[in-house]
């Protein structure tokens, strides 16, 4: 079987794929009497014929070595996966090649980080490595199809990098 190391989730490594979404640096300003500090607008959030709306996901823990057969992308979107815990997750991207997936990669988030996928980006499931497998999801609400799968012929094996 094909495998994949992970690696960790860099803005550099990931930019090609979405934002990083994280308090790395120092914040842009602070507000509430200075008692808090702003990242400001740290994802390019792109919604085409409908609107952004927050749902909640609780996601099934999954562990290393991970079975990749799928993986999917939405065109109408970008997609922000914002975990409501400490532990660190799973990510699987794909650039396009071709209207296909190409060769994956596999990042696993530092505690506190999020992502957000650009539109159009292959990504896999979500994938939390540690219960509760609870994330805020921004996405694009609207009518009409947004989802696209592809099903790997020969499936990857995601190995801890």
């Amino acid at each position: 079987m094909r495998e994949i190391a992970t690696a960790p989730l860099t803005p550099d490594a990931f930019a090609p794929f979405g934002d990083v979404l994280d308090t790395s640096g120092a914040p842009e300003k602070l507000i509430n009497q200075g008692l808090c500090g702003r990242y400001h607008d740290r994802a390019r959030l792109d919604f085409g014929g409908g609107r952004a709306g927050i749902s909640l996901f609780d996601a099934k823990p999954r562990s290393l070595p991970y079975r990749l057969d799928m993986v999917e992308r939405h065109p109408e979107g970008s997609q922000a996966f914002l975990p409501m815990s400490e532990h660190p997750f799973l990510v699987i991207v794909a650039p396009d090649v071709g209207d296909r997936p190409g060769t994956p990669r596999a990042f696993v988030t530092a505690p506190g980080q999020g992502i957000n996928l650009h539109r159009g980006t292959w990504h896999g499931v979500l994938t939390p490595l540690h219960a509760p497998g609870l994330f805020a999801v921004v996405d694009r609400i609207g009518d009409g199809s947004n989802l696209e799968e592809h099903w790997f012929g020969e499936p990857w094996m995601v190995v801890e990098g």
